[in-house]
């Protein structure tokens, strides 16, 4: 009998969550309210389309501190004729944006994007053109089969009756309170007597269930052209602001071709620029393609070291190029090369951590959510959504119960970068809503939020699932570790001797209690069954619709009287 992960690893753990099975639908979201939502549409007739944006419409209100409706949002939509789309809907810089409209700190590395008075992190002038809206209703008008009155019932109920907050929004609250206690609106649907809503308390948010109902009503042009839009570019003018009208009016969702590749047999298919996922999650299985990871065992230091050198030389080609390919040319081919790969892995020194540079020479927030859902008939959606960190801009549009995105934070306020800001360029991003397929057959699909960490953290569940062998719950668990530099970040659910072995090759150990946020997926069984996984890291629950309707000719009553 072959040997399993666990008796070749040198890191083990215990899922800390239980997966959940469904045989006509599965919804996985990083909240139960939301893949609630999402199962009600499924069991109500709909598909995973109309779940996906119950859900996500659902996430808006149950986590608030993660996802809005003036945000962006990568999709990964497979229909049930086995096509993958990418869906764009990433938000924008304002038309009114300007390369030197930020004052960044003087002297700061260039991975820092900070400026002096914050500007582009807090208050109006970081929000960016938002897309996630007109990408959910998008997605819902072609591949739906519900109204989006339907699909916003959940979200409307609890924005309008209010919700329990669980220790993960009041941990998020607590961290944000200095910047929500600026803005009074904010502040008092937050901080109510000045603290941070506690655990168990009730969430309301009137506004923001009043600003559903008339979407609901008035479709996607409550927000891009009609009154809703006024009221957020009104607000923001009025207070100094870069987004304006037009902005709401202009923004269109683009359709994109995602990034296939091989692994080992398996095909796995992903986002393309301005995502930086698919390219270099490619970038490293094609490096790691050449060694025994399997033989080398999870954990271990051979492997820990090797993932951590490969994450050093895709960060660095990602810095040197990266970005909206409408404004940066993107060598994606290179990037994605075999050939490119193995001029870099010949580089790699087993023994010692070095400092990586590009390969190539030429001219984000950590806090976002992420869905999946799936439905019996083979429609399967991965969709990543954010207002960027923790509660956008850390405000609330007055009147709208709106928490708008801080985006423009994701841009080089420094002029003549290949990521700084120009009116209309597309914010890059590490989402990675992913998919893979074997012998033809989709076998799962995953995504996470997490900024930076994000497509390396798809990356190693990847990994894990191909050459380690683990199920979905285990891959999605399973300890992490990221590097950009010349820190590597693990996290503490690794055995204590390994940290001590990766400081004797070079790295800088950073010992974390998480890497990225909270990952989900779903598996697709052989038994035509569908497992949905979620991780410890957030309040992640898969809800499995089964069962069915009674069979055909089946009666309650008899056909004679009974005695």
């Amino acid at each position: 009998m072959a040997q399993s992960w666990r008796e070749r690893a040198t890191t083990v753990f215990h899922c800390e969550k239980q997966p959940g099975v469904g045989s006509r639908g599965m919804v996985v979201s990083n909240h139960p309210l939301a893949s609630a939502a999402g199962a009600e549409m499924i069991a109500a007739g709909g598909n995973a389309v109309d779940a996906a944006v119950a859900t996500l419409f659902a996430l808006t209100v149950v986590e608030p501190m993660m996802v809005g409706i003036v945000g962006g949002a990568t999709m990964h939509i497979r229909t049930a004729d086995g096509t993958n789309r990418i869906l764009d809907a990433m938000s924008a810089v304002p038309l009114a944006g300007r390369a030197d409209m930020f004052n960044p700190v003087p002297g700061g590395a260039l991975e820092n994007y900070e400026t002096t008075d914050r500007a582009n992190v807090v208050g109006v002038n970081s929000i960016c053109a938002p897309g996630s809206l007109l990408g959910w209703t998008e997605a819902l008008k072609r591949w739906g089969t519900m109204s989006l009155d339907e699909v916003l019932q959940p979200a409307i109920k609890h924005a309008s009756r209010g919700f329990r907050a669980t220790p993960y929004l009041h941990e998020c609250i607590t961290g944000a309170a200095p910047d929500l206690a600026l803005q009074k609106e904010i502040a008092a649907m937050l901080l109510p007597g000045g603290s941070p809503l506690k655990a168990g308390e009730l969430l309301v948010q009137g506004d923001y269930a009043e600003t559903l109902r008339f979407i609901a009503k008035e479709g996607v042009g409550a927000l891009h052209g009609g009154a809703i839009g006024d009221a957020v570019a009104a607000y923001v003018q009025k207070m100094g602001g870069a987004l304006s009208k037009e902005d709401l009016t202009a923004y269109r969702t683009k359709e994109r071709e995602p990034i296939r590749t091989t692994y080992r047999g398996w095909e796995l298919i992903m986002p393309p620029p301005p995502a930086a996922s698919g390219v270099h999650i490619t970038q490293m299985l094609n490096i790691m393609e050449a060694y025994d990871v399997r033989g080398m065992g999870f954990g271990s230091p051979d492997l820990v070291h090797l993932m951590a050198e490969a994450l050093r030389i895709a960060f660095a080609d990602r810095a040197e190029a990266s970005g909206d390919p409408d404004f940066v040319q993107v060598p994606v081919a290179l990037l994605t090369s075999k050939d490119y790969a193995a001029q870099r892995r010949a580089l790699i020194n087993m023994q010692r951590t070095q400092a990586w540079s590009s390969g190539i020479k030429q001219g984000e927030g950590n806090n976002t959510t992420h869905m999946t859902a799936a439905d019996r008939d083979g429609n399967v959606c991965a969709i990543t959504s954010t207002i960027n960190n923790t509660f956008g801009a850390r405000i609330v549009i007055p009147g709208t119960g709106i928490i708008p995105n801080n985006y423009m934070h994701t841009f080089d306020p420094r002029p003549g970068s290949a990521l700084s800001i120009a009116p209309g360029k597309r914010v890059t991003t590490s989402m990675a809503p992913s998919m893979a397929l074997l012998e033809g057959r989709l076998k799962f699909a995953l995504g996470l939020p997490g900024g930076k960490r994000i497509f390396p953290s798809v990356w190693q569940a990847m990994m894990n699932i191909i050459d380690h062998g683990m199920s979905l719950q285990e891959a999605v668990e399973a300890p992490r570790q990221w590097s950009e530099g010349p820190t590597l970040e693990m996290e503490n659910t690794y055995p204590e001797s390994i940290y001590g072995q990766m400081r004797a090759r070079g790295h800088r150990v950073e010992v974390l209690p998480h890497v990225a946020g909270g990952m989900n997926g779903i598996a697709f069984n052989d038994d035509g069954t569908m497992t949905g996984a979620a991780c410890w890291r957030a309040d992640g629950h898969p809800v499995g619709v089964s069962g069915g309707l009674s069979r055909r000719g089946a009666r309650f009553w008899p056909d004679k009287p009974r005695d």
